[in-house]
């Protein structure tokens, strides 16, 4: 069995952002030659999320707008901001949205389903946090 494995660099511009990152995690499968088995994408960080949906910016919009109401950003509002911290609602909304994904590989390809795509979830942003790509299979 063959592994690959890569990080990748994410610093976006807003605090809370959906970036798409399935060309990179498609790249990086290409270049490790797998073309049965298994890849891994996950956050590296506690305030992130990697997960997998549809390509629909409305879509998008709906996600944030619905997190942040169930963990609306406060300074004061969290257990956790007591340590000198702000991001209470950042960890909340990355529990909710998950912390990885793992596709499978068929003939060199990442096997989604109709529409899936994987994305990046920040929501604690404004610098840099890795994203890890394990690629395992022969």
């Amino acid at each position: 069995m063959r592994s690959h494995t890569v990080h990748l660099w994410m610093n976006t511009r807003d605090r809370c952002a959906i970036v798409n990152i399935t060309a990179e995690v498609e790249d990086e499968l290409a270049k490790s030659g797998i073309k049965e088995g298994l890849c891994l994408v996950n956050a590296m960080h506690i305030t992130s999320s990697v997960f997998i949906n549809d390509n629909e910016t409305g879509l998008h919009r709906d996600f944030l707008e619905w997190l942040e109401r169930l963990a609306p950003y406060s300074r004061d509002g969290y257990n956790h901001n007591r340590t000198g911290e702000d991001n209470g609602d950042a960890h909340l909304k990355r529990t909710v949205m998950g912390r990885e994904v793992v596709v499978a590989v068929t003939k060199g390809r990442l096997d989604f389903g109709p529409w899936e795509q994987i994305f990046y979830g920040e929501f604690d942003g404004r610098r840099k946090k890795r994203v890890m790509v394990k690629i395992i299979g022969e």
